[in-house]
């Protein structure tokens, strides 16, 4: 596993002047946008090497150059989004979009919705009344989640003790825990703490829905809503999440802000759940992810996460995973010199990939949650400020952030479906995953 993280290099020199070979950089990654063959992997590595200083070596800078190629449209993608709409379509819809629903049956009856569109295969489902989570996600025929047997449920905001959480757990792509809470349940000096937290149970308060113009060129679109976790006396925080994407291009960006609307420092603590499942999820499927890691749980019952088993390739159902049966693995992921890291899944027999790229200075932990259950068949990944340890854990080891009246933290997320073989390999290759 590679341990050695590259340093990331100014973009001034001890003069203070903008360094020159930054600007070749610029006009050489632009070239790279219309030429994604193998042929021009030393072209990639002199990009890097330029972006990070002559004294780069060539091993160090590969795992950052992938970052170019595997973010980078697909050649289909880039046609379908230069393609002229004129006196083609009479609605955006047509080709996608944002479409809100409100749901009328079982578990979720009452519960807002959003189908988002990519035009591209992707299509996922924005759950506004659950803190605006990601529930269904499809590419093209093929689902890239985990749902529970429950799905989706109506929210339940006042349903955070012990672990209620799991009653409304309806697994989906994403799920967010938190906001002061991320860990099992805990009463102490501090309070009673739930089960991750109460925020995926709150519903959002729309702000905007922006839909895409194809016809007029704006291919964006996105959906902004607020979600608060609040009490008279505090805390009261405001999660305020942006979900954005374009027609023609198979990504999700998901920005956050955490805002502390109160008039006390507050503790927090977040963690993104992500949940992935059948056919994404099969067995020999990779589990991509790279870096320092350790056993969540410490004792006897780690049988997957030993340093002689393969943990990153998906098994069978197992019989030991019925009922509460899992395992966990905590990871400090290794960043690139931008300081971003990459993990993700790669089913080589459906031959996709899904990428999740984070910036490690906001979430530096990493979690490879794996529950092999039959008919509970599913594997988490799930980046946050900490390990999901508990506010307590995280209090007493000194790593829980706090957030003074008026101030925010930002989080920014991106998660691509990779069809490309080219940018497959150079992403498993990048990350040691290459069969």
């Amino acid at each position: 596993m590679k341990t050695e993280k590259v340093k990331e290099a100014s973009n001034q020199d001890s003069s203070g002047q903008f360094r020159k070979e930054n600007i070749l950089y610029l006009i050489i990654k632009l070239f790279l946008g219309k030429h994604q063959n193998s042929k021009f992997d030393d072209l990639r590595f002199w990009v890097a090497k330029f972006r990070i200083g002559n004294t780069a070596n060539k091993e160090k800078v590969k795992y950052s150059v992938y970052k170019i190629d595997v973010f980078n449209k697909n050649a289909e993608d880039k046609h379908m989004a230069q393609q002229n709409w004129s006196d083609k379509i009479s609605n955006a819809a047509q080709i996608g979009g944002i479409e809100t629903a409100v749901m009328d049956n079982g578990f979720g009856r009452g519960t807002r919705i959003a189908w988002i569109n990519t035009g591209t295969g992707l299509r996922y489902k924005v759950v506004i009344d659950r803190a605006m989570d990601i529930a269904d996600a499809f590419y093209n025929q093929h689902s890239l989640t985990w749902l529970s047997h429950s799905g989706i449920t109506f929210p339940e905001p006042f349903s955070s003790r012990g672990i209620d959480w799991l009653r409304t757990f309806g697994g989906g792509l994403l799920t967010t825990c938190g906001l002061t809470h991320v860990g099992g349940p805990e009463l102490d000096s501090n309070g009673e703490r739930g089960l991750h937290g109460p925020i995926s149970n709150s519903p959002a308060e729309i702000e905007s829905i922006i839909q895409p113009d194809p016809i007029a060129g704006k291919m964006e679109m996105s959906i902004t809503g607020k979600i608060k976790q609040t009490s008279v006396f505090g805390p009261s925080l405001e999660l305020r999440r942006t979900i954005s994407g374009s027609l023609g291009e198979p990504f999700i960006n998901i920005h956050d802000e955490v805002i502390n609307r109160g008039n006390t420092v507050v503790p927090h603590m977040i963690l993104y759940h992500f949940n992935f499942g059948w056919p994404l999820v099969n067995e020999g499927t990779d589990i991509i992810w790279e870096g320092a890691w350790r056993a969540r749980d410490e004792g006897g019952n780690n049988k997957i996460f030993q340093e002689r088993n393969n943990y990153q390739k998906c098994p069978a159902p197992l019989e030991e995973h019925s009922g509460g049966g899992e395992e966990a693995a905590i990871i400090d992921p290794i960043s690139d010199n931008f300081g971003n890291y990459i993990c993700g899944l790669h089913n080589q027999e459906i031959g996709i990939a899904v990428a999740l790229k984070l910036k490690k200075k906001q979430l530096p932990w990493l979690t490879n949650w794996q529950h092999w259950g039959k008919g509970e068949y599913v594997t988490g990944l799930e980046p946050g400020t900490n390990p999901p340890i508990g506010q307590a854990k995280a209090r007493k080891q000194n790593t829980l952030l706090f957030l003074s009246p008026g101030e925010r933290k930002t989080y920014d997320l991106n998660i691509e479906v990779l069809n490309n073989q080219a940018q497959i390999k150079n992403f498993l290759k990048n990350n040691n995953q290459e069969n």
